[in-house]
């Protein structure tokens, strides 16, 4: 019997990230059906895609969308991010490529929270947080 994990992304993309990391995550959300030539991660599936088939042992399911989003009105005009948010029931077996999904997306994320994942049986947290185009894991135990 495999472990289950709770993933989520919750996070922006700087505007200005590269085209192929945008084709990649979209492959990851289940919005392009072609793998895309450039994601050299050996995933043979799209990670963040909500399951069609209702397996998923989240409460309200599973949930992903990636929307560009106004984040502040400057002097020059309207400032843009992608909002990427990602709610997933993942099998142990996907959390290898856990660490592959992040160095992806590091680089262009805004500083902050980022996300986490828990054992769907545990109580333990594993937070990750961005900065300076690297992400950093923070394990919060229950009742932190």
């Amino acid at each position: 019997m495999s472990d289950r994990y709770e993933v989520v992304f919750s996070c922006f993309l700087r505007d200005d990230t590269p085209a192929s990391v945008m084709t990649a995550l979209r492959w990851h959300l289940g919005m392009d059906a072609e793998y895309p030539e450039d994601l050299d991660d050996g995933q043979l599936y799209p990670l963040l895609a909500p399951d069609n088939y209702n397996n998923s042992r989240l409460p309200g399911g599973d949930v992903a969308f990636l929307r560009r989003t106004v984040q502040e009105f400057t002097s020059s005009g309207e400032r843009y991010e992608w909002e990427l948010f990602a709610r997933k029931d993942w099998v142990d077996d996907s959390m290898l490529y856990l660490r592959d999904l992040l160095d992806l997306l590091a680089p262009h994320v805004a500083a902050g929270y980022g996300g986490h994942f828990r054992d769907i049986d545990g109580t333990a947290l594993t937070v990750f947080t961005f900065r300076d185009g690297t992400y950093e894991p923070i394990e919060i135990p229950w009742g932190y």
